[in-house]
């Protein structure tokens, strides 16, 4: 029971910290020495120089989709440990689920969004490519979800 307890703690802070690099890294789009985030877009060569990221209203919707992934996740890991030392026995992690089930479809629903709309912000170009911080983002997301659904299913033994 300790080794589940172990992985399952190790699989949902590896969750975490794919949400967070994902969420703030500058690499969500790739072209070049250009890189652009949902925060900020950076042009390197001679000088490195980073402009504020557009005020569209899918662009905010991502960062808040991003934001609020992170905050679930984060919630999550913490109603665990509350729910590990206070659940009675035989008792099921469903708050904590719920928790990392919305976090994934957070995560998700910002990925999608960016993925359809990222051509309005910068038009696509033969040289752009998704950067690792966007593919990290969709990683998160089948992990996250497949973490919640096993808090859902995890009864607390003795």
């Amino acid at each position: 029971m300790l080794l589940l307890l172990l992985g399952i703690i190790v699989l949902h802070v590896t969750v975490l910290v794919l949400l967070f690099v994902s969420t703030i890294v500058s690499q969500w789009l790739v072209n070049g020495g250009h890189t652009a985030d949902l925060w900020q877009n950076c042009t390197s060569g001679s000088v490195f120089h980073c402009l504020a990221s557009s005020s569209n209203e899918w662009l905010q919707s991502v960062q808040a989709m991003m934001i609020l992934s992170v905050i679930f996740s984060v919630l999550a890991l913490f109603l665990f440990f509350c729910q590990l030392f206070t659940l009675t026995k035989g008792g099921r992690f469903y708050i904590t689920g719920v928790f990392q089930i919305l976090a994934g479809l957070c995560v998700m629903s910002g990925a999608a969004i960016f993925t359809v709309r990222h051509t309005d912000w910068h038009q696509a170009s033969e040289n752009t490519s998704y950067g690792f911080a966007y593919i990290l983002a969709w990683l998160a997301f089948p992990l996250a979800l497949a973490s919640g659904i096993i808090y859902v299913i995890l009864r607390k033994r003795e």
